[in-house]
């Protein structure tokens, strides 16, 4: 709910408020548990220390328009020739509902020296305690440069201490949960790479240090954007924070012309009191019912990467969907190497036909064989790259990023197509829609993105720094396009493991692949991190024998490999072909268990019980949505003698309802499960326990 009283503005969700006032900016009150945020008026004040310090009532800005005498991060920078200085009138407000989820609040504003319009967006989703913010830039006079443009600000109440934990990493170890204390002045977490980046995530959660996964304040915010993105913590002299998210700076500029029109970024915020726990239950079921293209449970899934790399042929292939099917894989997905002269990874890459040895019969010899093994067919692709030995390179060298006379930068042995160019855009529709439009069976596109984008130049300077956001803009139009022809084929991204998920390609996308670390104990520590922010439901993790780095990493049994994977989207990745029947009986067995809890996991309520870095025993539970079936998993690192485990106290349950463990006879109460819980019964090193228990 939205209401206005005089220059007040109160959004009411279903556990918070946040509270603005307009008179010279647009300020923030208050942000946080439920309040009369009508009895705010009492705090609107003018508010200063001297002249030689900032402007205190700037510090709370909603949306910060530079105009020299802004300190703090500015979200909207411009540059004419002659007059640099924003100064926005504020024109009128709206408050509608959209729909029965969706409230809208807009403010709009005019630049006093030239026709410039800035509205703001607020979208609220009341029953998840979610505010989706951006803003829309509109120019109708002479042409403008944008030098900064952001998504929004938010400030929180002033606390004791500022703690934001956030997720960084690298290759093969993605999602790492990090907390930083702040100190007075900025911490930013940004990429610079022409992706999301495994390096930082653009998500974040503040609370004042005291926070867990069971109690506490915690503020929280997500920035849906797949290329050069920001958000800065800015701690004032005054203790006041505020955040801002958006377009990073690094190397932007966009020139907006007569009539033209501009978007930033969604940037998602949310408070919760209950914890770090309740934030990601928020999340989560936002991002499946509002974020999520499609309500499926997505499918078991087998690729063939593992057993067969580049040497990607018709006749292992089958041998290959033979067993999957056996075991119960509902989709088999052949990786890279299907096409072109693709025999390693310094050729073929952009020549996207089917590669006539390996395929005689084209692909529909394999297609046809997988789908009358009773599953559905998926395929690798790489669309926005080409290896410079390739006919698509040959045939285009100026299709590619590249500074004026000097030789691109290889990454992979491949080099990035410009697909803000209308020719790029183009072929890469064409040859999808003829992919798909030829084999209606594929129903299943995994879209990788192996390289970061760099030497991003067209040979003209005056427009070289508004490529960035271009090829965001054409990645999402290309996206766009497929799904609304293809309606029918589920879409997975994946860069070179996590380096391109947030909630603007999660939009797009059906699931993404978090890392290539298929290691099942160092997916732990990935999947939980990656859990705090992304719901289950777009997880995709996989059962393998692979090891980058250690091979005694796979000494771990198949039990504790599975339980690992079916915390998200089960995928299995090992050479099944080398696998004895008795290991693809057991196979078989989860697989097919999987299938019955799926929903749950998927799309229900999680709890992390027991973290793995904090603990020897990691557990993750799982309630469905009607509250009917409650899983379990819980994993041991290590064992030492004499050392027990501690029971694993549930959360979440009726304290009254009574609850049946699975091989159990007895009827537990909720509060029973609650407060005293269940025996791990883990013994060993890397031992695993998977519980199921029905409602009764």
């Amino acid at each position: 709910m939205i209401t206005k009283q005089n220059n007040l503005f109160n959004i009411e969700t279903k556990n918070s408020s946040y509270v603005i006032h307009y008179s010279n900016c647009l300020q923030n009150l208050y942000w946080g548990e439920k309040i009369h945020g009508e009895d705010l008026t009492y705090f609107v004040k003018e508010r200063g220390h001297s002249s030689f310090d900032p402007n205190l009532n700037l510090e709370r800005d909603e949306y910060s328009f530079w105009n020299g005498y802004s300190f703090l991060e500015s979200c909207l920078k411009i540059n004419y020739p002659e007059i640099r200085k924003l100064d926005m009138i504020f024109l009128e407000h709206s408050i509608e509902t959209v729909n029965k989820d969706l409230d809208r609040l807009t403010f709009r504003f005019k630049n006093s020296y030239s026709e410039l319009y800035v509205t703001l967006i607020y979208d609220v989703y009341a029953e998840y305690d979610i505010i989706c913010r951006h803003a829309e830039i509109r120019n109708e006079g002479e042409e403008v440069i944008l030098e900064n443009l952001k998504s929004a600000s938010v400030s929180v109440p002033k606390l004791e201490r500022y703690r934001v934990r956030y997720l960084t990493g690298k290759w093969a170890a993605e999602s790492q949960i990090k907390d930083q204390y702040l100190t007075t002045g900025a911490f930013t977490i940004q990429s610079r790479s022409g992706n999301t980046g495994p390096h930082y995530n653009p998500s974040f959660a503040l609370d004042d240090g005291t926070a867990d996964e069971t109690k506490g304040d915690v503020w929280f915010g997500l920035l849906g954007y797949s290329n050069n993105w920001q958000i800065t913590f800015e701690k004032t002299i005054y203790n006041n924070v505020k955040i801002t998210g958006g377009i990073s700076n690094f190397d932007f500029s966009y020139t907006l012309k007569k009539g033209e029109t501009i978007g930033t970024p969604v940037m998602t915020f949310g408070y919760s009191s209950g914890g770090y726990g309740e934030m990601s239950r928020k999340l989560h079921a936002f991002e499946v019912d509002h974020i999520f293209p499609k309500h499926k449970p997505g499918r078991v899934l087998y690729n063939s990467w593992e057993a067969t790399e580049f040497d990607v042929h018709v006749e292992s292939q089958k041998e290959l969907a033979k067993k999957a099917a056996q075991i119960g894989v509902e989709l088999f997905v052949i990786d890279d190497g299907w096409f072109g002269e693709r025999h390693n990874d310094r050729a073929g890459l952009g020549d996207w036909y089917v590669n006539k040895e390996k395929f005689p019969n084209g692909l529909s010899e394999l297609i046809d064989y997988v789908k009358q093994l009773g599953m559905d067919f998926g395929i690798w692709v790489e669309p926005e790259a080409v290896n410079p030995d390739s006919d698509l390179y040959r045939a285009h060298p100026d299709w590619i990023y590249r500074f004026k006379n000097q030789e691109p930068v290889q990454m992979r042995n491949q080099y990035t197509l410009n697909i803000s160019k209308k020719e790029v855009k183009e072929f890469i529709l064409a040859f999808m829609t003829d992919l798909l439009s030829k084999h209606k069976d594929i129903t299943f596109i995994k879209w990788d993105m192996n390289k970061p984008l760099t030497d991003v130049s067209m040979g003209n300077t005056a427009q070289d720094k508004e490529l960035w956001y271009k090829h965001a803009q054409a990645l999402y139009e290309i996206w766009g396009i497929l799904r609304k022809k293809f309606p029918y084929v589920d879409f997975e991204v994946c860069s070179g493991g996590g380096a391109r998920i947030d909630l603007g390609i999660l939009r797009y996308a059906d699931q993404c692949w978090p890392s290539d670390n298929t290691d099942a104990y160092e997916r732990l520590f990935i999947q939980e991190g990656f859990s705090y922010f992304y719901a289950p439901r777009i997880m995709t993790a996989w059962v393998t024998d692979a090891s980058s780095n250690n091979p005694k990493k796979y000494e771990r049994p198949y039990s504790y490999r599975f339980h690992s994977s079916m915390m998200g989207v089960l995928g299995i990745g090992a050479d099944i072909s080398k696998l004895s029947d008795e290991v693809l009986k057991e196979f078989k067995k989860y697989i097919s268990l999987y299938k019955e809890i799926r929903e749950t996991v998927q799309y229900g309520k999680q709890y992390r019980l027991s973290s793995v870095r904090e603990s020897p025993l990691h557990a993750v539970e799982y309630i469905s949505r009607d509250d009917s079936e409650v899983v379990v998993f819980a994993f041991r690192q290590g064992y030492q003698f004499g050392k027990n485990m501690p029971n694993l106290k549930l959360r979440g349950l009726d304290p009254d309802a009574l609850y049946q463990c699975e091989g159990e006879d007895k009827l537990l109460h909720g509060s029973t499960l609650m407060k005293v819980g269940v025996e791990t019964g883990l013994w060993g090193d890397f031992d695993s326990r998977f519980l199921r228990i029905k409602r009764r």
